[in-house]
């Protein structure tokens, strides 16, 4: 972030949440292998979460949820169309959050493109229960993009729209965010049924719960 007092953790997709206090001691700078080794598992667990949403026929909000939703209708991974869908977010990303987020979230992108296949390729999930995807994957999904914003990189897509929007022109952040959450959902309720569609609902409280719980100030001081 480039001003003092906007050092903000980020949502599923980027979206600033609780702002940091500027005075809280920093602690040791990451190193570029800590970030790559954070970033590689960062991938893999948001691979993992959309193989369980997408074996129960599920969405979630965000750039995500576009991704299994074009999932059902396109002969492609979720993670292969995850990369795909965020290519024009990029340019913005570079925009509003500098090269260096940038640069990660496009090496995020490719990895979550990479874990994708290999896991297509290595796994096959016959039958899991909707609850346990939503929960789980949701979860897992939500662990995943913590260990990325714990090492200042990010998945693009919509949360970098709502950054921008936040920045720009002082749109509730959080507000935005729900919905477009919604959005994504009202689309997909043209093409999964309403069960699904209700546990998909509870995949995005699932993947907040996680950020709301540990990604606060105060609580890290790594940088």
């Amino acid at each position: 972030m480039e001003a003092a007092g906007e050092d903000a953790w980020f949502t599923c997709d980027g979206t600033p949440g609780l702002t940091y206090d500027d005075s809280l001691p920093l602690g040791r700078p990451h190193s570029v292998a800590e970030d790559g080794y954070a970033l590689a598992i960062g991938c893999v667990l948001l691979v993992v979460g959309l193989m369980f949403l997408k074996s129960a026929g599920l969405v979630t909000g965000g750039i995500a949820g576009i991704a299994l939703l074009l999932s059902y209708v396109v002969p492609l991974p979720a993670g292969v169309l995850f990369t795909t869908v965020n290519l024009p977010f990029f340019v913005v990303a570079h925009r509003t959050m500098g090269s260096k987020f940038a640069l990660k979230t496009v090496l995020v992108n490719v990895g979550i493109a990479a874990f994708s296949g290999w896991a297509r390729l290595s796994v096959h999930i016959a039958d899991v229960h909707p609850a346990f995807a939503a929960l789980v994957g949701g979860t897992v999904i939500g662990m995943g993009v913590l260990c990325l914003a714990r090492h200042q990189a990010g998945v693009g897509g919509t949360g970098v729209i709502v950054l921008w929007l936040y920045r720009t022109r002082g749109w509730n952040a959080g507000v935005t965010q729900v919905a477009l959450d919604v959005l994504v959902l009202a689309v997909a309720a043209l093409v999964i049924s309403g069960p699904a569609l209700a546990w998909s609902a509870l995949s995005t409280v699932a993947i907040s719960l996680i950020l709301f719980a540990w990604h606060r100030p105060g609580r890290y001081i790594g940088h």
